[in-house]
Formats: structure tokens, C-alpha cells, sequence
């Protein structure tokens, strides 16, 4: 008989496991089988709470979009003013839990799974759709029509950071990166006044 209150912790717990799993693989090869073992629990036990491979690679991505999501949101809330705002989420986009390597691994894992995944295709869009409506909305009132520009600018200048931080070795820089955004962010202000 299972154990009460034992599945949301079983969940986090294997979720974690896959996250851990593809960043020591490097890739999506890996099985429910492993994935358990690293998690401590049996395959069988993966698969009743998940049902698939996909849907527990699903889950570790809605898992980290979560996690994002929440630091955002705290960094919003600690915002005054749009260009407050607009460094609160460059802030929290480059934030170090962001960058722990296990973190990038699943990203750039997660980004590749999406060119054959309808569902991690959606995922990665609202998250797409979320960060510029983000930056979009705190930028409006300093840039005008401009904002949806400098905004497009802005998000792919951070999902840069997470291409090079997977391919340097070490902890990246991510004060400079974020100095890099703020110091776009100042020019394309400039030049869009």
C-alpha cells in the first residue's frame, strides 16, 4: 500500500532525477530505468506516477518554467518603476539557480526535444511569450513602440548566456552578462528616445 503524502515528493524527487540524469547523459538518451535508479525509486514506480518518458520530461520542464516563473515574479515584486522592472527580470533570467549546469543541460536538452515535440514545442513558447510579454509590459512606458523591439533584443541577448554557459567550463560570469543586457538595454533606450 502506498505510502500517504508520498507522490508530490515521489514527483519533485524523480523530476529532479531526469533533470540530474540528462545533464550527466548530455542528451535525452536516457530511460526510465535510469532515471529511476537515480532517484532511488523503482521503474515501475517512475511509470505509474508518470506514465512515460515524455510525460516526465514534460514534467521537468513545466518543473524549471516554474521555478523561473516564481523567481520573476519575487523579483517583480521588489521592482519600482519600468526600469526597475526591466532589471528585475534580466536579474532573475541570470540569476544563479538559473546556471547551476544541471539547469543548462536540461535547457539546451529541452530546446532540441522541442524540434520534435509538440508539447515541449508549447512549453518553450510560453515561456518565450511570457518573457517578452514580461519585458514588453515594463518596458512600454521608457520605450514606447519601441518596446516590442528592444524586448526581442533584450531575450535573446539572455538566452545567449545559457548557449555559452553550457559550452565554457567553470561558473560563468554572470554579473558581466548581466552588466552586458543593462548596458544593450541603456543603448537601445538611447537610440529609440
Amino acid at each position: 500500500m502506498p505510502k500517504v503524502g508520498m507522490e508530490p515528493i515521489r514527483r519533485k524527487t524523480l523530476i529532479e532525477a531526469a533533470i540530474a540524469a540528462i545533464h550527466d547523459k548530455g542528451s535525452l538518451d536516457v530511460t526510465i530505468s535510469q532515471i529511476a535508479r537515480h532517484a532511488g525509486v523503482s521503474q515501475g514506480l517512475a511509470h505509474h506516477y508518470f506514465g512515460s518518458k515524455e510525460a516526465l520530461l514534460l514534467a521537468a520542464m513545466r518543473h524549471l518554467l516554474s521555478e523561473y516563473g516564481a523567481a520573476v515574479r519575487h523579483a517583480l515584486g521588489q521592482a519600482s518603476g519600468p526600469r526597475s522592472r526591466v532589471s528585475a527580470i534580466i536579474a532573475a533570467s541570470l540569476a544563479p539557480e538559473q546556471f547551476r549546469p544541471e539547469t543548462v543541460s536540461a535547457w539546451l536538452v529541452f530546446y532540441v526535444h522541442a524540434q520534435g515535440s509538440d508539447p515541449a514545442r508549447r512549453l518553450l513558447s510560453a515561456y518565450h511569450g511570457r518573457l517578452r510579454s514580461n519585458l514588453i509590459d515594463a518596458l512600454r512606458p521608457i520605450a514606447g513602440a519601441k518596446a516590442a523591439a528592444i524586448a526581442e533584443g533584450v531575450s535573446a541577448l539572455i538566452d545567449g548566456f545559457y548557449i555559452r554557459a553550457a559550452l565554457v567550463a567553470g561558473d560563468p560570469d554572470r554579473e558581466a552578462a548581466c552588466n552586458l543586457v543593462l548596458a544593450h538595454l541603456e543603448k537601445e533606450l538611447e537610440v529609440h528616445q
